[in-house]
């Protein structure tokens, strides 16, 4: 059985045609970025802005056909609508030199031409995210980011959900004061050498906010703009739960270069996570992966292993949607403890069992980030 490489690949896609130009997607040019490593296939179609809200078909059909070739473990299709003129400024080119692409094809041109683009010293943006409260998604954003960080990344944590952040007190940095050193922007807060910004810095811990939908967005854009993040090879975001406003704000305006989807095993998560998953596809973020929280619970007196919420759900889930599967993570008391005492068990407890599995996530999510950024710096690719 041969090895996969960009032949295979190609005459694969070549068996997928642009249903309105009535070609194949490899002969008229819209294959570029061609990335395959290990069995893990990256790609994107390029295609034009007003056409990409149709062709979400067309990006999983491309998928399939790689799919299908013996030896390929993940496929990520990622459709990149490219913007002329000067719009393009605003797009994934940020004027920094980190030469990190983005991933995805948004465009993110808003239409002001004097307006900055949200981080442009991130070299990548990656949402956690949710399709409900309670399955642990705060306390998985943590300890991906400080796994990520322990991997040598500068990374930086931003808490965007408004009604209930969690990151101050997950962090122990409740009630610390972001300071301005230049009198107009905020200065990030340090915490276990994250960068990190909540709406829980403003307002007193146990007051609630009680804004409409308009005051949410505008808050969350001026945090992301207004603070001095600095150059930072990624940044976390925790995402509140659900696929409302706070959401789509985010989807539109930030450069994000993936999601990770966090669910438990029950089918009631996994009914939400599924709406959270499909709606990153439907505005062309990719999805770097699910992961299955709160998978098993091991007995600390006997040892004993239970599925209280079940097992094996979100592993299920993602072979359903075609994405990757993470990993599992467990219920565990001391990821509870360290996340209520503001010392979370990745950088608390580097060596227990429970920070292990957050590491063995991140380094697939960050192989995942690195595939996504050389298929969208490469070059395209047209058979004659």
């Amino acid at each position: 059985m041969p090895e996969v490489d960009d032949k295979l690949i190609l005459a694969a896609l070549a068996t997928v045609k642009d249903p309105e130009r009535g070609q194949d997607i490899v002969s008229l040019g819209m294959i570029s970025g061609l990335v395959c490593k290990g069995g893990h296939v990256a790609f994107a179609i390029e295609v034009d802005p007003e056409r990409g809200p149709h062709l979400e078909p067309l990006r999983k059909a491309a998928e399939a056909a790689v799919m299908a070739i013996p030896k390929v473990l993940t496929v990520s299709a990622v459709l990149t609508a490219e913007r002329g003129g000067g719009a393009k400024a605003h797009g994934h080119d940020h004027g920094h030199d980190h030469n990190h692409g983005h991933g995805h094809g948004h465009g993110h041109g808003h239409g002001h031409g004097q307006e900055q683009p949200l981080l442009p010293e991130v070299g990548a943006v990656i949402a956690v995210a949710s399709g409900k409260g309670g399955v642990g998604k705060s306390t998985t954003a943590v300890n991906l980011a400080l796994a990520l960080q322990s991997m040598g990344l500068s990374v930086g944590m931003f808490d965007a959900d408004v009604f209930g952040p969690s990151q101050p007190r997950m962090l122990g940095v409740s009630g610390s004061q972001p300071s301005s050193s230049d009198g107009e922007s905020m200065d990030p807060i340090d915490a276990w050498g994250l960068k990190v910004m909540s709406i829980g810095f403003l307002v007193p811990e146990d007051n609630p906010v009680v804004w409409r939908g308009p005051m949410v967005m505008g808050a969350i854009e001026q945090l992301l703009r207004d603070v001095r993040w600095g150059p930072l090879d990624v940044m976390i975001i925790d995402m509140p739960p659900g696929t409302g406003d706070t959401q789509l704000t985010i989807t539109q305006k930030v450069p994000l270069t993936g999601a990770v989807i966090v669910s438990t095993p029950q089918d009631i998560a996994l009914l939400d996570a599924r709406k959270g998953l499909n709606m990153f596809r439907q505005v062309n973020v990719p999805v770097l992966g699910i992961i299955e929280n709160m998978s098993t619970y091991h007995c600390p007196n006997c040892g004993h292993e239970a599925h209280i919420f079940g097992h094996g759900g979100a592993r299920m889930e993602a072979a359903k949607l075609s994405a990757d599967f993470l990993g599992e993570l467990p219920l565990d008391i001391e990821i509870r403890t360290t996340s209520d005492d503001g010392k979370p068990v990745v950088a608390s407890a580097p060596d227990s069992p429970a920070a292990k599995a957050y590491l063995a996530i991140a380094a697939k999510v960050w192989d995942k980030v690195k595939i996504l950024q050389s298929a969208k710096r490469g070059p395209k690719i047209v058979m004659q």
